[in-house]
């Protein structure tokens, strides 16, 4: 994940500054290493190497679109310096996964991309009320209570600014990102289906290209 988050850094300090304090797509990104747990001093190395040139090697993002066992569907973000090496693996994943690559667009219409914001309950001392008010007052779309979690939705525009503001007020994240949520999702009952969801997802989790993978499945 360090690996994959480095490469996120390297993307955002090239598209505009190694100072966060300008560079809102670097801010984002910091807030997502510091939810996956990575060290300060990592997140400043990656971005010192970055601005500092060394390996040149460009990233490009990519989208690949599928579907699974049963017709779920399955969006691929990869970030790589090697399309053809990123397409042939996607691929490969989903033919092993029981499913196909489709067109571009095939399956995106299914999903909505909002920012999505997840606050654990046991690590916050805000009652439920006044989080949904600071949450909204700070430009979310909707708020959320889980069993274990909060969960407040943003347009995608809106994110950074809404998450900013939360975190200004010291309010604790379990993630923080950009994402794509299904309109409706896929059950699976075909105990070979499973197995082969299951075997699609994890080959795409171990391909290092691979930043991203959202689908529709009713796990």
């Amino acid at each position: 994940i360090f690996t994959m988050l480095g490469r996120e850094i390297q993307v955002a300090v090239k598209a505009g500054s190694p100072d966060p304090a300008v560079n809102g797509k670097l801010r984002d990104v910091i807030a997502k290493c510091k939810a996956n747990n990575m060290p300060n001093d990592t997140i400043d190395r990656s971005i010192k190497k970055a601005a500092g040139g060394g390996e040149d090697v460009e990233y490009e993002n990519v989208t690949y679109e599928g579907y699974g066992p049963n017709g779920v569907a399955v969006i691929v973000e990869v970030l790589t310096d090697n399309r053809n090496r990123a397409a042939a693996n996607v691929r490969n994943a989903f033919t092993k996964g029981g499913g196909n690559m489709g067109n571009s667009g095939c399956v995106s219409f299914m999903f909505d991309e909002k920012g999505l914001i997840v606050i654990d309950k046991e690590e916050i001392d805000m009652d439920e009320e006044e989080l949904m008010m600071a949450a909204l007052d700070a430009g979310a779309e909707d708020f959320a209570a889980e069993e274990d979690s909060y969960e407040i939705t943003t347009a995608p525009d809106d994110f950074s600014a809404v998450r900013e503001t939360l975190e200004a007020a010291g309010i604790p994240m379990a993630s923080a990102e950009v994402t794509m949520i299904p309109q409706t999702y896929t059950e699976l009952t075909d105990e070979e289906d499973i197995k082969k969801m299951n075997k699609l997802l994890e080959m795409l989790d171990d391909d290092d290209d691979v930043q991203n993978t959202y689908h529709n499945w009713d796990e």
